[in-house]
């Protein structure tokens, strides 16, 4: 009896033939002899095949205690991050986010890509799908993501098969044809770990990079903002530096000039944010603020005010000056440097 002729396929992986259904099983069963000896005809398992990598749980446990892991965390614990260089400190942090892979050529593709930490930290979801790791070939991926995500989700896992949503069925009827070929659901499998790779990797730097952000702005909290210009600076870079669009905020303060509210007033294009001064005054005054720092980014890097910024900063400042509100100054933040108007002396 041939297993191929029941519709069986040789599992590698298993080291045995599976059968699509249990009556299938049954026949193979009745053509073996009671006594255990060869039944005559019975197909034999391929000769020479390609042995496949054990299970995934067996596989995330190896590269979990993997020798190499376990010195680049004790080298951290020990030694302390400066002695890590950046890429090694990435690749530590995409422990966190892969399981069953090596993450070091990943964390220099990153690097040289994106050029700092920074930079990496601050990705969009479609540029880290450039990425091998976590690339997205398959067009039914992103609508697996968003089923999976869905409440169809979980009302279908305890549905009956006639009774799934039209989303379900969709992705069961795909699981189903990759599941007939071994190679093809092999593939499936791999997008689907490199989706969930690239979602695990996205929500990992967003939440590293809201905790960085709120740190920095505890240190600006509760304290005059002029004496803690340091702080400021470093709250700003962190959150503007690598925008890749143009953003205005605004950061009101009132009479001890501590920090009321920081709000994104505008976005504009990679070059251009419109401004209102009226809309800024009206604020302001809604805040019951005595002062105000304006701050933008320029996404080219580059923090030189061009003439726009200044000739918009001179409105905004006659605009304050009738109802008793200072400007402080205007930091235009750049890459890797910073633009003060009134060190500048341009305010």
């Amino acid at each position: 009896m041939d297993p191929l002729a029941l519709r069986g396929r040789w599992s590698a992986s298993r080291q045995g033939w599976v059968l699509p259904a249990r009556e299938r099983l049954r026949q193979v069963a009745d053509a073996l002899p009671a006594n255990g000896a060869a039944a005559g005809g019975l197909a034999e398992a391929p000769a020479a095949y390609d042995a496949k990598p054990e299970s995934f749980n067996r596989r995330k446990k190896a590269a979990q205690n993997a020798g190499h892991r376990n010195r680049l965390r004790k080298r951290f614990l020990e030694a302390g991050s400066a002695s890590l260089p950046d890429y090694e400190l990435l690749e530590l942090l995409l422990f966190f986010a892969i399981d069953v892979a090596d993450t070091k050529p990943l964390a220099k593709e990153l690097l040289e890509r994106f050029g700092n930490l920074g930079a990496v930290i601050r990705a969009e979801p479609g540029q880290l799908a450039e990425f091998d790791q976590l690339r997205r070939t398959d067009p039914d991926i992103d609508a697996y993501l968003a089923y999976r995500l869905s409440d169809d989700y979980e009302r279908d896992r305890r549905a009956p098969a006639e009774g799934l949503s039209e989303a379900g069925r969709r992705i069961r009827e795909l699981e189903i044809v990759r599941e007939a070929d071994p190679e093809r659901a092999e593939d499936w499998h791999w997008e689907k770990m490199r989706l969930w790779r690239r979602r695990e990797t996205e929500i990992l730097f967003r939440v590293l990079q809201q905790m960085m952000e709120r740190v920095l702005r505890e240190e600006i909290q509760a304290r005059p903002v002029i004496g803690s210009w340091t702080a400021l600076l470093d709250y700003l870079k962190a959150v503007l530096a690598h925008e890749p669009v143009e953003q205005f905020r605004l950061l009101f303060l009132d009479r001890k000039n501590v920090l009321i509210r920081d709000e994104v007033q505008q976005r504009g294009t990679v070059d251009h944010t419109p401004l209102y001064p009226r809309e800024i005054v009206r604020r302001a005054l809604e805040l019951q603020a005595s002062a105000l720092i304006m701050v933008h980014n320029h996404p080219s890097g580059d923090p030189t005010p061009s003439r726009a910024d200044v000739q918009m900063t001179k409105q905004v400042v006659a605009a304050l000056e009738p109802v008793g509100i200072t400007l402080h100054d205007h930091v235009i933040v750049g890459k890797n440097r910073h633009t003060s108007f009134k060190t500048q002396r341009l305010i």
